[in-house]
């Protein structure tokens, strides 16, 4: 370019000069143009073993097992999240500029070794979230993994790697670490078996922490018999043995936070206790309510905010805790390096790294006081034998490379519901539940600190019968109640007295049989909505805004109401849209206005 500009100025009117630039320029664009194409082909073509892997390498258990000895993982291969220690190796934190700044490991760590003296072998290091931050999968410097039932979707994080070799069949089972969700959350992406354990009762010797009051060793499998055989090995003998009765609690709740229709989920989990014996009657819990009153030392987070006025607040005061903590042990266990290293960071990571090296940490003392009674509660609420049945997570996958406003609103849906096991400390596993709008279905079901084994006979006793109800309850509509020979309108009056009265329930009854005998009135519909709000069933609520404003498309209250539901489950982007087609109907509207305001603040 140097030259070029001695040309131009000695010679500024030179039409061939300019010919010749003009050329070059072009071609440079073309040169440009194709290289770009080259890199979007090869991101977009298939990845090596679907990207999940770092180093490829084969670990066996150096001696051979005494001639009577049962090796109760033999045969079976699986791989390990980069962040377990491996002899020979650096272990890599899923970020170049600590492996470049760490030696190789000189012992393996103590889970690996235990799964390799009980005849499994190890296959290779897989990909992972930075530093074990993010629940995405996504990293900058080794790729994302591929999701092997969505590619266009990303598979989840921390453990990616891990989760997709198993979806991918690469190995018969993988180990992670769960932190804020690591484990759960990529199992329900990739559609198969995760396992967070209770803390501290598997060996985290050998593994880089990011919070040790949350990290624990997790793994995945696509066959509960496999994810069992791998808890027997790594679970301590002294835990708490089942017993053959088991208490079901749905709750209730967290299921208006999932996008798939929750009676879809009770229904298949109904259906499968009723055929299996040792089981009572399901129960459903507000969950939030209870935790509300049981926990309170949470009070002061919730206070805190203000605009969120339902059993939503306790998920977020949670979430909070969680982070706080999270963010605070990091730093005491990571500042020093950062500071010094100043490490390249991807997306996302920066700022998490950057939050929890700034935070000042003066309510230390609360966060685990808030730990400590969340243990206790649920101790008390599942004892020995409960099995709390929640959605693993809130949404659909994000698609790979999405803006960040929106992540963040999917982030804060996805920690709520982690946030329970994590500060609870019980353990909890992930269930592929069939497909809806063609992405993975996940439930988890959560048993208290130390009934681990408990919980992995329940998985292994209750999936075959679930799996085989997953493709006729998705197929098939439920049952809907029979009409009433009363007129619909007086229905709705009586529903609206009702309402009125605050027998929210009693409306719900009355708009549904008016409902029965007139399915395309649209007033109906938003007024059981209304109904559905004042209870806190959010999803039920935004199911009938739909159908109302199918049938009436000015309907301004429907949007308001659909609004309303919507922000109570965090889905704050979608609610501002609501709320400003209400607007654009009633330019004046009060309620829409304010709204509006709100939620810009939040987003903001």
């Amino acid at each position: 370019m140097t030259i070029i500009s001695k040309y131009l100025k000695d010679k500024p009117s030179n039409p061939k000069l300019w010919f010749i630039i003009g050329i070059g320029v072009a071609a440079a664009g073309v040169l440009v143009l194709a290289e770009t194409r080259r890199r979007r082909r090869t991101r977009n073509s298939p990845k090596p073993d679907f990207g999940a892997f770092i180093h490829r390498f084969q670990l066996l258990f150096p001696d051979p097992p005494p001639p009577n000895k049962m090796q109760s993982l033999s045969s079976l291969s699986f791989a390990i999240k980069d962040i377990f220690d491996v002899k020979g190796y650096v272990t890599g934190f899923g970020n170049p500029d600590w492996e470049r700044t760490h030696a190789v490991a000189e012992n393996t760590a103590l889970v690996i070794t235990t799964l390799l003296c009980e005849g499994a072998v190890c296959v290779g290091k897989t990909v992972m979230d930075e530093f074990s931050f993010g629940i995405s999968g996504e990293n900058k410097f080794y790729g994302t993994p591929t999701n092997p039932h969505m590619p266009s979707f990303v598979p989840g994080g921390s453990s990616s790697g891990s989760a997709v070799a198993v979806a991918a069949g690469l190995v018969d089972f993988a180990i992670g670490t769960d932190t804020t969700g690591c484990v759960r959350i990529p199992a329900a992406f990739c559609g198969i078996l995760g396992f967070r354990p209770s803390h501290g009762v598997i060996s985290t010797i050998g593994v880089l922490p990011n919070a040790q009051s949350l990290d624990t060793v997790g793994w995945f499998a696509r066959d509960p018999s496999v994810l069992r055989r791998v808890g027997l090995v790594l679970l301590k003998p002294n835990l708490v043995e089942p017993k053959r009765t088991r208490r079901i609690i749905f709750a209730e709740d967290l299921f208006q936070l999932s996008r798939v229709p929750s009676q879809m989920t009770v229904y298949m989990i109904g259906k499968a206790v009723e055929s299996l014996s040792g089981y009572q009657c399901p129960k459903h819990e507000n969950l939030c309510q209870y935790i509300a009153s049981n926990v309170p030392s949470l009070k002061g987070f919730r206070e805190q905010l203000t605009y969120q006025q339902n059993g939503i607040s306790v998920l977020k005061a949670l979430t909070s805790v969680m982070l706080s903590l999270q963010g605070y042990e990091f730093k005491t266990n990571h500042e020093e390096w950062v500071r010094s290293v100043r490490p390249r960071l991807g997306r996302g990571v920066s700022d998490r790294v950057k939050a929890s090296l700034n935070a000042t940490h003066d309510n230390i003392k609360t966060l685990y006081k808030v730990r400590t009674e969340m243990r206790s509660a649920f101790q008390r609420l599942l004892k020995d034998d409960g099995v709390l049945v929640i959605p693993t997570v809130a949404d659909s996958p994000l698609k790979l490379d999405i803006e960040k406003g929106f992540a963040s609103e999917f982030h804060d849906r996805a920690f709520g519901l982690s946030s329970i096991a994590s500060i609870s400390g019980c353990c909890q596993v992930a269930i592929p539940l069939g497909y809806h709008n063609d992405c993975c279905v996940s439930v988890s079901f959560i048993s208290a600190h130390g009934a681990d084994k408990f919980l992995l006979d329940t998985v292994l006793d209750m999936y075959t019968s679930l799996q085989e109800l997953v493709s006729v309850a998705y197929a098939s509509p439920l049952p809907d109640t029979n009409g009433n020979v009363e007129t619909s309108e007086l229905l709705k009056e009586k529903g609206n007295a009702a309402f009125k009265g605050k027998l929210w329930n009693e409306a719900v009854d009355y708009y549904t049989k008016a409902i029965n005998l007139d399915g395309m009135n649209a007033t109906y519909y938003c007024n059981r909505a209304a109904a559905y709000l004042k209870l806190g069933s959010f999803q039920q609520a935004e199911e009938d805004c739909n159908k109302a404003i199918l049938h009436d498309k000015k309907n301004v209250k429907a949007y308001l109401r659909r609004g309303t539901a919507r922000e109570s489950v965090l889905r704050y982007e979608e609610a501002l849209k609501d709320f400003q087609h209400a607007l654009v109907l009633e330019p004046r509207n009060k309620t829409a206005s304010l709204a509006e305001k709100r939620l810009r603040k939040l987003m903001s």
